[in-house]
């Protein structure tokens, strides 16, 4: 029986993660919530993997909760409803914060709909492409919840900005490719969202890779910082540590010799 989350290697420091219920449009159930949760604790502790890929099988990306089982049982601990339905419901949040701590960069390839969870999961990636059938859509407050879920109300305002997170989370209108360009919420679009995941995830991989996990640390604690000189110091700091190591003296020295 195929894995809920595929896990593939096109080169040992890159990691392409398929959610892979694609006649759900891979919505999350507790199967696949779980694998993904073990696949990404794994991946936080292996040192050869610097890029993480993550995609949806067939015509999704993840379409949000599996509605059919929206309260799985094995998720309560012996507490009963709604208090059960609240550790359903962090424990799926649980992901998108895991994705937002992991040391390597992580680039969403939306191949199709990225609704409800599946949007706060995009979000909580440093990187998305768009495919042309790509669609995001907060989706909560239809469902009688509140619009805030998953991690949108921090990761939306901080990608597009507070004014358009605002219309998107109370709306929970849907935004197709190309307005998901405009806003900023992906950064490029591809014909073949995966293929061009991939070509960035070998440019990274170009690049020293004490610097960009530390750029990836600065970048996103940089956009809590308090201030400008409190950013600049956590930049300066980032490349003291790195001056100090012989990768970047040795990447220095192939530069020179190339001149």
């Amino acid at each position: 029986m195929p894995s809920v989350v595929e896990v593939a290697h096109p080169r040992p420091e890159i990691t392409v993660l398929t959610l892979n219920r694609p006649e759900k449009l891979n919505a999350l159930s507790y199967e696949l919530v779980e694998e993904l949760h073990r696949v990404l604790d794994a991946l936080a502790a292996d040192n050869t993997c610097r890029v993480v890929v993550l995609t949806g099988a067939g015509r999704g990306f993840c379409s949000g909760l599996d509605l059919s089982a929206p309260n799985p049982e094995q998720t309560g601990g012996g507490t009963e409803f709604p208090r059960s339905g609240m550790r359903w419901q962090e424990r799926i949040a649980d992901l998108t914060a895991k994705i937002h701590r992991l040391r390597q960069p992580v680039i969403a390839a939306v191949n199709g709909v990225a609704y409800g969870g599946g949007l706060g999961i995009a979000a909580a990636c440093d990187l998305r492409v768009a495919g042309p059938a790509a669609r995001f859509c907060t989706q909560f407050i239809k469902l009688g919840l509140g619009g805030c879920d998953i991690g949108v109300s921090y990761t939306l305002p901080r990608i597009i900005g507070a004014g358009p997170a605002f219309d998107l989370i109370l709306t929970a209108r849907a935004v197709d490719a190309d307005e998901a360009l405009r806003l900023g919420l992906v950064s490029r679009l591809a014909d073949d969202p995966v293929a061009e995941a991939l070509q960035i995830a070998e440019t990274l991989c170009g690049y020293g890779a004490f610097g960009v996990e530390s750029t990836k640390q600065v970048l996103w604690a940089n956009l809590e910082a308090a201030s400008l000189e409190a950013a600049l110091h956590l930049e300066n700091r980032s490349q003291i540590l790195a001056s100090t190591g012989g990768e970047m003296r040795e990447r220095a020295a192939a530069i020179l010799r190339k001149s």
